[in-house]
């Protein structure tokens, strides 16, 4: 059964996979089908927002975990979506669990489109958070702007806020606040990520977004529900590829969040939540 603690307080746990590698993951929340969340670019167990996670685990059983090489997970980090997903799907295995819904955001939703193309009866229902598919034009790399707020050695705050949230105000402030809740577990927090992670992941994401029109037919053959979600300032992953996967997922629903930019998720985390456990209620 999952913690009945809230996010802040959930003990950093490990499962073993049967390809050697040891797992960091935490989880809160009960219920049958879990839902297992894919993370962002560099991020870790503790660039979840509390907030969300909790929201979420009123009635779920929510499970945090750090991929192959990332955060306090063993092995080296894969430069391909491809086994990310495969990883991933070991991780799940390990957990034991035979069916999942998953959540992914940012390169996450990119190992989640995977996952599900992979191992179908694996997954229930699929939300998909700042979302790209693999081949569209326009995603090989990200913007210099992008790169020098989140992708240099060291990253500061303000690169954060640059891109996760909107230039307006009332984004800025819902910034603050994440990043204050992020900030908030003082101890038994997560390993943070290594620059070779970010090499890896990089090299994953320009590789997936390497034009290739024919691949985009791919998603036609996922049968599982969908919920497609993101911010309609979204600087690092366009808002226009919500709806091109929209259009390409032959069960996928659409929606975009006002005056939000990448980190929607954290600025709107009880809408986002809400919509989530109506999507997954089906």
């Amino acid at each position: 059964m999952g913690d009945t603690r809230g996010y802040s307080e959930a003990p950093n746990k490990s499962v073993s996979g049967a390809n050697g590698i040891d797992y960091a993951y935490r989880e809160v929340g009960e219920g049958r089908v879990p839902v297992v969340m894919l993370q962002h670019f560099r991020g870790n167990l503790d660039n979840w927002d509390p907030a969300l996670i909790d929201a979420l685990a009123a009635s779920r059983r929510v499970v945090t975990f750090d991929n192959t090489g990332v955060g306090g997970s063993t092995g080296r980090t894969p430069n391909t979506v491809e086994q990310m997903a495969r990883d991933a799907i070991d991780f799940i295995s390990a957990m034991g669990f035979d069916e999942v819904d998953l959540l992914g955001f940012s390169i996450g939703s990119f190992v989640a489109q995977e996952v599900v193309l992979i191992r179908p009866g694996l997954v229930r229902r699929m939300v998909l958070a700042s979302s790209a598919p693999k081949g569209a034009a326009g995603m090989h790399g990200w913007a210099p702007e992008v790169i020098g707020a989140v992708g240099q050695s060291q990253t500061q705050p303000g690169g954060y806020l640059d891109i996760f949230f909107a230039k307006s105000p009332e984004s800025r402030r819902a910034g603050e606040a994440a990043l204050k809740r992020m900030l908030s577990r003082q101890s038994d927090r997560d390993r943070p990520t290594t620059w070779e992670t970010r090499l890896a992941q990089y090299d994953a994401v320009c590789s997936w977004g390497i034009p290739n029109h024919s691949l985009l037919q791919r998603l036609g053959s996922i049968e599982v529900p969908v919920f497609v979600a993101n911010g309609d300032s979204d600087p690092m992953i366009r808002p226009h590829y919500s709806y091109l996967l929209g259009g390409l997922i032959p069960r996928a629903r659409v929606k975009l969040y006002a005056d939000s930019a990448h980190g929607f998720l954290s600025q709107y985390h009880s809408e986002f939540a809400t919509d989530v456990e109506t999507f997954l209620a089906g």
